[in-house]
């Protein structure tokens, strides 16, 4: 009998600190892509959310459209999604963003439109006697009345979209989901394992952030907890 090669990498072990001291440049690029993707997305997503809440908000008749619309989209699976998006971006990294704003915008604007609603109807009749016009009334009470409901879709939808930059693995710009796809063609398990857990990892601080965010933006909040 043969003895059994020292190093884990040749014993294809799950946990392997010489892959991480190898593949460290790897690791990286693969991270910084997946952060990038994540980033882009929710942002643009937040960006069209904004509007479209406030049309459903202010116009009652577009609430339906706005809402059904975001919704169907969100029942689309992510791989018929890129399908469908394929003839207009190609194998890019707009193939990916664009799917993830796509499915961003229920939570996000199922959510802002639930705090612009949860607004009480005297608050907003007490700023406007103070002299208040639309444009104020939305940014100094409506919009931070709504932020607690806003945030919490917001961190949703980042959570969402750590996990759904894997499946950008099969255009080639799933971050991440790159060495997923690659370690699980080969079963190379460290790999599999460690990309794994750094999404998980990304998710959670990304989470542990927007709430810090949420805490420090709604100081209400705190003192009513």
């Amino acid at each position: 009998m043969t003895a059994p090669p020292d190093d884990c990498l040749a014993r294809n072990e799950w946990i392997c600190g010489a892959y991480l001291s190898s593949r460290r440049e790897i690791l990286w690029d693969a991270a910084l892509q997946h952060l990038q993707l994540t980033a882009l997305a929710v942002l643009i997503g937040l960006a069209l959310a904004v509007p479209l809440a406030l049309a459903a908000r202010r116009r009652r008749w577009a609430a339906g459209p706005v809402l059904g619309l975001t919704t169907i989209l969100y029942t689309i699976p992510s791989l018929a999604m890129f399908s469908l998006l394929l003839p207009v971006y190609g194998l890019s990294a707009g193939l990916v963003v664009t799917g993830l704003v796509l499915y961003s915008l229920t939570l996000l604007v199922r959510n802002i439109l639930a705090g612009l609603r949860a607004v009480p109807e005297e608050t907003r009749q007490a700023a406007r006697g103070m002299g208040y016009g639309p444009m104020r009334l939305l940014l100094a009470v409506e919009l931070p009345l709504a932020l607690p409901a806003a945030m919490a879709g917001l961190r949703i939808a980042t959570v969402s979209a750590v996990s759904l930059v894997t499946v950008g693995a099969i255009v080639g710009y799933g971050g991440l989901g790159n060495l997923i796809y690659s370690g699980m063609n080969t079963y190379f398990k460290a790999q599999v394992l460690t990309a794994s857990v750094l999404c998980v990892v990304i998710a959670v601080a990304a989470d542990l952030l927007l709430l810090g965010a949420q805490r420090l933006l709604t100081p209400w909040t705190r003192r009513q907890a």
